[in-house]
Parts: C-alpha cells; structure tokens; sequence
C-alpha cells in the first residue's frame, strides 16, 4: 500500500487536520461561510453527528474538536512521538483493527491517530452512537495527505484480514473481546472511571474546575469524574458548588433529565441517603462507577492510606483529579476532559504496542 513517504509528512498531515479541526469548533461556535464552503461534507458531518446521538450536542463536539486541535500542533506531535523508536518509513505495514466506543465525541480518535503516525493501516469499526464525526475527518486529513486514503478504512461488517486489534468496551463485552481476539495481538480496554481528590482547603473556583471533570459530556466519559474523595468533616453538599456552573446546561438536555428523574426516583422509593439540587444527586457509596445524574463520595482520613488505595484499585480508576498531591494517573483539578498525548487509555502505551507489531 502507498504509505506517506516519512514521519514528517505524517506529522504535518495531522498538524494540518489539527488546525481544521479548530477551525471546525470556531464554525460549530459562530458560523463561518468560508468554513461551509471549503469544507461542506465535514460541516454537515458536524451538525448531523447531534441528531443521530442527541448526547453529542454542538458544545460537546466542539469542545472535543478544541481539545484535539490544540493537541494537533507539529511541535507537540514531534515532541511525543520522538520518544519512540519511530522509522521515518514503515516497511511491513500490518492492518490495526480498532473496535470503537461511542460515549463522547471522537472518543476513537486517539487510535486512530496512533495507527496511523506508526505508519500501519487502520479498519475502523464503529460505534452507532458515532459513526459520523471520525469518517468525516479522516476524509479531510485524506484531503491534506492523499496517501492516507490506502491506509484507512471503516466497516459496518465483520472484521476479517487483520493483523492486530484495539477494541474498547465495557467489562462484559471485553470478555468477550478476549475471547475471541485472543490469538491476536491486541489491547482490550475496559470499564474505568476519573476520580476526585479534595483536601478541603480548595477554593470555589478549584471547585467550579472540579465541576468541569464531573459534567463535561454529561458525565459519559470515562475521564469524567464520578467519585470524589473528601476529608472527614468536609461537609458533602459544597460539592453542589462544582455543579452549578453546569446546572443550567444538565436541565436543558431531555435525555439527561430523564435518567435524572429516574434516579431521583429510585433513590426515594429506597429511601437512600442523599442530597439533591434538582439536577444532580450525591450520595456516599464506596463504589466508583456512579450512574450518570450521581456523583459518589468517600470520606478519607489520610491521604497516604487513600493513595494505597488506588494502586490497589488501579484497574477501576481511568484517571486522579486533585491538586492536593501529585503521583501515578494525577491531574490537576479541571483537566482530566483535556488529556495529553501521552495520556493513554487505561494506561497501557498505544503507539508503543503498534511499533512493536
């Protein structure tokens, strides 16, 4: 297959996408003709993705389309992937199938960026909550690098002809995926969740930063916050402080409202423990994996004991966000929805696992 003929020219066709995508958030924020006329097929890409997955409002996409494109720069593509031991050509190619979630907007396109800068050729197949978004920019980056069109495709059928496999999923559908991609080689993800670290000391702007990693896509992601820790005497409800930013935002999505009715419901009839601010529920559970109107909390006497904690636990946690200490998986309260290139999912090195196939 024809394959771009060096690293750079990989590294510049992505820097090139990075800047449509940023382009594209501008458009979705304030329409701009030149946008629509320059590139009509993403543009309607982009207000279609919302009516087939009503969860993928405008404001999401373009915050996931933001967040790549400052992500998507020639000095930070160059940065990351010169800590690898990268050929400028890859001479035995081999076809990465990447079996996609559909949670969050473009939620695949880290693998996808992967395969791709290890200079192997990529099947996508995708989820039906976001079967629109990745396609339409891959026809773009085709658009800067018309090689790439011999190295990508996507596919509603069975995968067959591959020589390695992603897939992400849930717990029950990783066993699955174990099961039969087993004699491949292969990374399968699982069910993880961001948690919270307080020390009780932050202030209401650390704490309307923390509300960013709790509701940023509705709290689908598994980067979105769904636990937070909180010292003894910490009174649970200044949580609610996190969440008002976003309360108007929570009330306005129907789909989102439902689940919150249903919940609040739920916990009534049950007679569970818990605070209400009519758009979010808290409630102290030892669990991480929270319903999505639910945020979990813990109280915690010490925080080296807690830190313990989570490398027993590290399987279930996707990612820490705090600012009282810093350590495997931390980041700062407010970031853990902007993760950097480096960032992989589950922890396990993706471009890593590609270069050694």
């Amino acid at each position: 297959m024809i394959q771009p003929s060096s690293l750079h020219s990989r590294i510049m066709a992505f820097a090139g996408l990075g800047k449509v995508m940023g382009y594209a958030a501008r458009s979705l924020d304030r329409p701009d003709k030149d946008f629509v006329d320059q590139y009509p097929e993403l543009h309607e890409s982009l207000k279609s993705a919302s009516h087939y997955n009503p969860w993928f409002t405008q404001a999401n996409i373009s915050y996931s389309l933001n967040a790549w494109s400052e992500k998507l720069t020639a000095d930070e593509i160059s940065s990351w992937i010169q800590e690898y031991a990268v050929s400028e050509e890859n001479h035995s190619p081999k076809i990465v199938a990447v079996i996609m979630a559909g949670n969050i907007p473009l939620v695949g396109f880290h693998d996808f960026f992967c395969t791709l800068m290890a200079g192997h050729n990529f099947i996508g197949k995708l989820s039906t909550d976001d079967k629109i978004l990745l396609p339409a920019l891959a026809d773009v980056l085709c658009r800067i690098e018309p090689a790439f069109k011999e190295m990508i495709s996507f596919t509603d059928s069975t995968l067959k002809h591959f020589d390695a496999i992603i897939a992400t999923g849930s717990n029950n559908t990783a066993r699955y995926f174990e099961y039969y991609f087993s004699k491949y080689p292969h990374i399968i993800r699982k069910n993880r969740n961001g948690v919270a670290v307080l020390n009780g000391n932050e202030t209401e702007e650390s704490l309307r930063m923390l509300g960013n990693d709790i509701c940023m896509y509705y709290g689908l992601g598994c980067r979105n916050v769904s636990k937070v820790f909180i010292p003894e005497g910490f009174a649970p409800e200044k949580l609610f402080v996190a969440i008002e930013p976003y309360k108007m935002i929570l009330n306005d999505h129907f789909k989102y409202m439902n689940n919150y009715s249903y919940h609040h419901s739920i916990y009534l009839l049950i007679t569970t423990p818990h605070l209400d601010n009519d758009v979010f529920i808290l409630t102290e559970s030892e669990k991480y994996s929270s319903p999505i109107p639910v945020l979990f909390y813990e109280f915690y006497k010490d925080a080296d004991d807690l830190r313990k904690k989570f490398l027993l636990d590290d399987e279930h946690i996707q990612c820490i966000a705090t600012d009282a200490f810093t350590g495997k998986k931390t980041v700062p309260l407010g970031s853990t929805q902007s993760p950097g290139l480096k960032d992989y999912a589950d922890g396990i090195d993706t471009i890593k696992f590609l270069i050694n196939l």
